[in-house]
C-alpha cells in the first residue's frame, strides 16, 4: 500500500494510527538480528498517535501524512531518544529541538517511531562504523547494508515503516538504497532544511529519504522541501508534485561509470534499465564527463576538511562525551575525543587537518575546489543537451561483512558512482533496477539538473508503472 492509500484508510477509520504505530513496532522486533534501529521512541509515538486519532474523529484535518509511522536516521535530532550519530561522543544526548524537516513531517501528520544506525557521524559506506554494531542487509544477513543511512535503507526494505529519512553527503541514502533493493533519494542541495541534523560536510549535505514508490518519495519530499531561516543554504519553494508521466526525454549514459571496472551484472541491470527507457520512448545515448574519474579524490579532499572543522566543537567541555580522571585540558581534548570517535572519524579529521594547514591547502584544497568546479561545468553543459543522466548508483551489489572493513580505499570506492552529483550539488535517485546471479539487489541512478527534482522522481514513477 502506497503512503496516499494508507492515509485515506486512516482517516476513513478502516484502521488507526495507533495500529498502525503499534503495528511497526512490533516489526522492530522480529528484525532484531539486523540491528537496523539504535532507539524506539515507542512512548511518545503512541502519544501522537492518539492524538492523530483524537483529531481524524472530531473531523479535523490531521494532515497529508496522517497516521503513517516513519523512522529517523540517528543524526536527525528528534523527541523520545538520544540523538547519537551511532557515536560514544552523543551516546547520552538528549535533543533540546528537532530538526526542522522532523518537525514538518510531525505537522503533516507522520509519527517517528524510532531512530536508526549509521556509521558513526555519517562516516562510512557500510554501517560497519558505528560504535553500537554493524547493520545487516535486508537480503542477504551475511552482506553490508551500505552506508551511511544502512539501518534506514534496511527498515524500509523490511517493511517495517512506509518510510525513512537519511542523510546523503555522498551517496550514504543513494548506495544503501541499490543495496536494499528500496528507492533513496538526494534532493537538490539546499531543497531541504539541514537545520537540527549533526552536520558531516556542510557544502554536500543533504537531508532525503527512502521508500518503495516514487509516489511516496514525491510525496514526502514535498513535506521535507522548503526555505527554513535558520538554514540559509535553503532554496526558495519550488517543489511541486509532478503527476504527469514525461515524454520523449533525451537522456545521457555517462561512459566512464560503465567501463570493465564496474561489475558485470551492475553494467547489465543498467543496461537494462536504458533499454526500457527507450521502451517507454526517451532517447539514451552515450555521454562523456572526463572529470568524473577526478570526482573521488576531489570528494576525500573537500569533504575531510569540512569533517575536521565540523567535529572540532566535541572537545569534552560543551556537550558530548567527557573522559574522566584527567588532570590538564590537553588531556580533556585527547582523551575525550580519543573515547568518543571511531578510527573512521579519527581518520577524516587527520585528513582534513592536514589538507587544511599550512603549506598544504594551496596544494590540496585549493586545486580540489578548482577541480570541482570543472566537474560541475560538464554536469552543466551537458544539461544544456539532456534532461537527465544514468549511471550506476554503486560499483558493485553489496559486499560482505568484513569484506573492505581494514581497507579505506575499497571502503571509499564503494561511493565512486554517487559521489560526482554530491559535489555539484545534484538531485539523484537509485531506482532498483534488477538482480545480481547471487540474488542481490542492483541500484540504477538518475541525476537531474538542479531544481528538476520533481520531473526527476516522475521519471522513476513513469518506469515503475511499465514493469
Amino acid at each position: 500500500m502506497k503512503i496516499a492509500e494508507l492515509v485515506q484508510q486512516i482517516a476513513a477509520r478502516k484502521t488507526t494510527a495507533r495500529e498502525q504505530v503499534e503495528a511497526s513496532i512490533a516489526k522492530t522486533r522480529g528484525i532484531e538480528e539486523y540491528h537496523a534501529l539504535l532507539s524506539l521512541t515507542e512512548e511518545r509515538a503512541l502519544a501522537r498517535a492518539g492524538e492523530i486519532d483524537t483529531k481524524i474523529a472530531n473531523g479535523e484535518d490531521a494532515g497529508v501524512l496522517a497516521g503513517v509511522p516513519f523512522v529517523v536516521k540517528d543524526n536527525y535530532l528528534a523527541f523520545g531518544a538520544p540523538t547519537t550519530a551511532a557515536s560514544k561522543m552523543l551516546e547520552y544526548f538528549n535533543a533540546p529541538l528537532q530538526a526542522t524537516v522532523v518537525e514538518k513531517l510531525e505537522a503533516a501528520g507522520a509519527i517517528c517511531i524510532g531512530k536508526s544506525n549509521m556509521d558513526a557521524f555519517a562516516h562510512g559506506g557500510s554501517t560497519e562504523n558505528s560504535a553500537f554494531g554493524v547493520t545487516h542487509n535486508a537480503v542477504d544477513a551475511t552482506k553490508v547494508a551500505g552506508g551511511s543511512s544502512g539501518g534506514s535503507a534496511v527498515v524500509t526494505a523490511l517493511d517495517v515503516v512506509p518510510f525513512a529519512l537519511g542523510t546523503d553527503t555522498g551517496g550514504s541514502i543513494r548506495q544503501p538504497a541499490s543495496f536494499n533493493g528500496v528507492l533513496g533519494f538526494k534532493p537538490t542541495y539546499g531543497l531541504s532544511s539541514r537545520y537540527g541534523v549533526v552536520a558531516m560536510a556542510s557544502s554536500t549535505d543533504t537531508m532525503g529519504c527512502f521508500a518503495k514508490s516514487a509516489d511516496d518519495v514525491a510525496l514526502v519530499t514535498s513535506v521535507m522541501a522548503g526555505r527554513d531561516p535558520r538554514d540559509t543554504t535553503t532554496l526558495p519553494d519550488y517543489f511541486e508534485v509532478q503527476h504527469d508521466a514525461p515524454k520523449n526525454l533525451k537522456i545521457g549514459m555517462i561512459r566512464e561509470t560503465m567501463t570493465d571496472d564496474v561489475d558485470a551484472d551492475v553494467r547489465a541491470a543498467v543496461n537494462n534499465y536504458a533499454d526500457r527507457l527507450r521502451a517507454a520512448g526517451h532517447t539514451v545515448e552515450t555521454v562523456a564527463v572526463p572529470s568524473i574519474r577526478h570526482a573521488l579524490a576531489i570528494y576525500y579532499i573537500v569533504v575531510p576538511a569540512e569533517i575536521s572543522s565540523n567535529l572540532a566543537r566535541y572537545d569534552g567541555v560543551r556537550y558530548g562525551r567527557r573522559a574522566e580522571g584527567v588532570k590538564t585540558l590537553a588531556e580533556l581534548y585527547g582523551r575525550s575525543r580519543g573515547e568518543g570517535f571511531v578510527t573512521e572519524n579519527k581518520r577524516r579529521i587527520m585528513i582534513g587537518s592536514y589538507v587544511l594547514s599550512s603549506g598544504f591547502f594551496d596544494a590540496y584544497y585549493l586545486q580540489a575546489q578548482k577541480a570541482r568546479t570543472v566537474l560541475i561545468n560538464e554536469f552543466n553543459a551537458l544539461f544544456e543537451q539532456y534532461d537527465f543522466l544514468l549511471m550506476p548508483t554503486a560499483p558493485t551489489p553489496a559486499f560482505g561483512i568484513g569484506e573492505n572493513a581494514n581497507d579505506p580505499v575499497k571502503m571509499y570506492l564503494a561511493d565512486v558512482m554517487t559521489v560526482p552529483p554530491s559535489l555539484a550539488g545534484l538531485p539523484a535517485l537509485s531506482v532498483p533496477a534488477g538482480a545480481s546471479t547471487q540474488g542481490l539487489p542492483i541500484g540504477a541512478q538518475l541525476v537531474g539538473r538542479t531544481k528538476s527534482d520533481a520531473a526527476l522522481i516522475a521519471l522513476a514513477g513513469s518506469m515503475e508503472a511499465r514493469v
